[in-house]
C-alpha cells in the first residue's frame, strides 16, 4: 500500500507545483497588464517592484478623485438644465416677454497688431465654434493675409482661438480693414 501511497503524494506535489506555476505566471501577466497602463515615470532608472505597485495604486487614487469629480460637475449640469428647463416652461405659461434663463456669453475678439503681424484672440462658445473657420476664410479670401499660426484650447464650455497672420504692405487698404471687418462678423452673430 505504501507504493500508492507515495504515487498519491507525488501527484499532489506535482499538482500544487504545477498549480503554483501557473498562478505565479497568471499574476507576472496581470502585472505587465498593470504598469502597461500607467503613465511613465521620467526617472531612468527602474523602480523596484513595491515602488511600482505604489505608483500604480496611486494613480489608481488620482484618477478615482478626477472619477468623482467628473461625476459632481456632471450632477451639478443635470440640476443646472433641469432648472433651466422648469424655468422655460414656467415663463412661457406666464406670457411674460423677460427671459428668466442665464445670459449667454456673447463671442469675444481681440486684435494686437505688430508691424505686418496681427495677432487675433476669439473666444467662442462650443456651439459657435464655425467663427474660427469664417475668420480664417474671411482672412485669407477677403482680405489677403497669410496664416502664421492657428491654435485653440476648449476650457468647460467655452473655447479661446489665436491666430497670428501676416498681412504685406502691397495690400492696399487690407490692413486697415481687418479689425473692422473682423469686428462687425463676430458682432453680427447672435447666441
Amino acid at each position: 500500500m505504501e507504493p500508492s501511497h507515495s504515487n498519491t503524494g507525488q501527484s499532489r506535489s506535482v499538482d500544487r507545483k504545477t498549480i503554483e506555476k501557473n498562478r505565479r505566471m497568471q499574476m507576472k501577466s496581470l502585472y505587465s497588464e498593470l504598469i502597461s497602463l500607467l503613465p511613465h515615470h521620467s526617472s531612468r532608472e527602474p523602480l523596484t517592484l513595491p515602488d511600482e505597485l505604489d505608483e500604480a495604486a496611486n494613480y489608481i487614487k488620482k484618477l478615482q478623485v478626477n472619477v468623482e469629480k467628473k461625476r459632481e460637475r456632471k450632477s451639478k449640469l443635470v440640476a443646472t438644465t433641469t432648472f433651466k428647463k422648469l424655468n422655460s416652461i414656467e415663463s412661457s405659461s406666464v406670457s411674460s416677454s423677460v427671459d428668466v434663463s442665464e445670459p449667454r456669453r456673447m463671442p469675444k475678439i481681440e486684435i494686437q497688431e505688430t508691424g505686418s503681424i496681427f495677432h487675433i484672440f476669439l473666444v467662442t462658445s462650443l456651439e459657435h465654434k464655425f467663427m474660427f473657420c469664417e475668420i480664417v476664410r474671411l482672412l485669407t479670401e477677403e482680405l489677403g493675409a497669410e496664416i502664421t499660426h492657428a491654435g485653440y484650447s476648449i476650457v468647460d464650455d467655452a473655447v479661446f482661438h489665436t491666430l497670428h497672420c501676416k498681412v504685406e504692405e502691397c495690400d492696399y487698404g487690407a490692413r486697415s480693414q481687418i479689425p473692422e471687418r473682423l469686428e462687425k462678423f463676430v458682432n453680427s452673430v447672435h447666441y
